[in-house]
């Protein structure tokens, strides 16, 4: 149970690790500074990367966790603490909880994060598209832009 409990504590740092990270590129976004957007994705996928990682060496340990309580390898942190002694138990399931409720931020911000970048990928889009002389009229089911005819513009030179 030791083991487990070292390798969730690691988890647990790195969750906390990227919802920092995500925060950080949400406030690039936001900020429109997007010459910092690119090392924030780097940053956020690099937290991933070491979370893949992570889990290896957590689904190892709770295998082993699980077969000293004579169950299978499979089975969930929640019924590993629930069949463990004290103290092991409430630390099983403080860090079950802790998972929780870090996972419901984590998607939040994610999701977020996803539509700060959609909306500025559209601005993009649709300035570019009137700098063509386009204008973009509605979005096809994909979110890709649908433009009419070029429209035609009036400049009054005489200011």
């Amino acid at each position: 149970m030791e083991k487990l409990s070292l390798v969730l504590w690691q988890e647990r740092d790195l969750m906390d690790t990227l919802l920092y990270r995500l925060e950080i590129e949400q406030l690039v976004l936001a900020s429109g500074r997007s010459e910092w957007l690119m090392r924030a994705a780097r940053e956020v996928e690099s937290t991933l990367q070491s979370m893949r990682e992570t889990e290896v060496l957590r689904a190892v340990a709770a295998a082993e966790a699980a077969e000293a309580l004579g169950r299978p390898a499979d089975t969930p942190l929640r019924e590993l603490a629930e069949l463990s002694d004290e103290p092991w138990r409430t630390t099983l399931l403080d860090h079950h909880e802790v998972f929780t409720v870090t996972l419901r931020r984590l998607v939040d911000l994610a999701n977020a994060n996803r539509h700060l970048l959609t909306q500025g990928y559209q601005s993009a889009r649709e300035t570019l598209m009137q700098l063509a002389g386009q204008q973009a009229d509605s979005y096809s089911p994909d979110g890709s832009a649908v433009s009419s005819a070029p429209a035609s513009q009036l400049v009054d030179r005489s200011v």
